[in-house]
């Protein structure tokens, strides 16, 4: 069909100084629809990931639980072994409307979490809630919640918004061992493409620490590879090399990285967000103006569009990112649930 599906188009806050030779774009609003107040939950199931944020997940679990009993609340503790496991457990909740399943964690515990339970397709509706313990916390940094105390004393007023998700189905495993098709649910975001590549290398260099993920990024840009990659964004075909595929639900990504200031977590669509296949000189400049507060919008191989059905295809597997962790790899399709669950603010 070719490229016929709208682009979206920013508007530059010309209150703000230029950078990059460039203003920052007006943001979108975060949410669109108004809170709606609820009762305090009687019971929270705590879900707490012990090696988040450099195992801190741990003493912060331990934290919000004392506060939790205190304030009268049962809590029902849960501890994560091993990557995937907030899957099974949420699966296998004893669960009462208006229970609260709370994420100790960072947004792939949280992305985790809300799979296991969209995957039960039960009637019961809990809430969720985030109490931010991980590395990235982009969803609790949309929410500016500030530390423990704060997301507990959140969940105890009860008030909450419902949020839109992605159903994803890809395939398991790896692009070398894709294994069979399988559902996940996404709160955050889904990349495909340089950035996704970069962890895979970061991953192999984890004797530099934390640096890797810096070197990653680097030498995936100075290597600047061809990525093929066919898009079919609601009924409408693009075909081309890529750089990277930014998908949004909210707003941030990954040390506060503003990737999707048009996107808004409950308008019932995601924002694809397109760096086309650039020279190297282009791409440093491109991902230069992504960390100046967004102003990648403005760089002319950089272009969104909105979407509420995603198809990515590739000529062999490729990884997938989703809510900062690597999950499975393309065949990829992607449909947006309205307002899927809620979730305490």
């Amino acid at each position: 069909m070719g490229d016929s599906v709208d682009r979206l188009v920013f508007e530059a806050d010309t209150s703000s100084k230029k950078r990059k030779g460039v203003h920052r774009p007006i943001f979108a609003p975060f949410f669109t629809q108004p809170a709606v107040d609820a009762p305090t939950p009687s019971k929270v199931h705590l879900l707490v990931n012990p090696y988040s944020g450099r195992k801190k997940g741990l003493s912060v679990g331990q934290e919000a639980e004392r506060l939790l009993i205190e304030a009268g609340v049962i809590v029902e503790t849960h501890h994560s072994e091993y990557a995937g496991h907030f899957v099974e457990i949420t699966t296998s909740l004893n669960l009462s409307d208006g229970d609260c399943i709370a994420v100790v964690g960072g947004d792939g515990s949280l992305s985790e979490s809300i799979t296991g339970w969209m995957r039960t397709k039960q009637t019961v509706k809990p809430v969720f809630a985030v109490i931010p313990a991980g590395t990235g916390n982009s969803q609790g940094t949309e929410l500016a919640i500030s530390g423990v105390d704060d997301a507990v004393s959140r969940i105890l007023r009860g008030r909450t918004q419902a949020i839109d998700l992605a159903e994803v189905n890809l395939r398991s495993g790896n692009r070398k061992d894709p294994g069979p098709e399988m559902t996940w649910y996404s709160h955050n975001l889904v990349t495909w493409g340089l950035g996704v590549d970069s962890v895979v290398l970061a991953e192999k260099l984890r004797w530099m620490g934390p640096l890797r993920y810096d070197v990653g990024i680097v030498m995936m840009m100075l290597v600047n590879r061809r990525r093929h990659a066919t898009l079919i964004i609601d009924g409408h075909t693009m075909k081309g090399d890529y750089t990277l595929f930014l998908i949004q639900n909210t707003q941030l990504g990954g040390s506060g990285l503003k990737l999707g200031p048009g996107a808004s977590i409950d308008d019932g669509e995601m924002d694809l967000g397109i760096l086309q296949r650039m020279r190297r000189s282009s791409l440093l400049k491109a991902f230069g103006m992504l960390q100046k507060e967004g102003r990648h919008v403005f760089h002319p191989s950089v272009v969104y569009h909105r979407f509420k059905h995603l198809r990515i295809e590739t000529d062999e597997p490729t990884a997938i990112n989703i809510d900062g962790e690597l999950i499975g790899c393309t065949p990829l399709e992607m449909q947006v649930i309205p307002q899927a669950i809620r979730i305490i603010v």
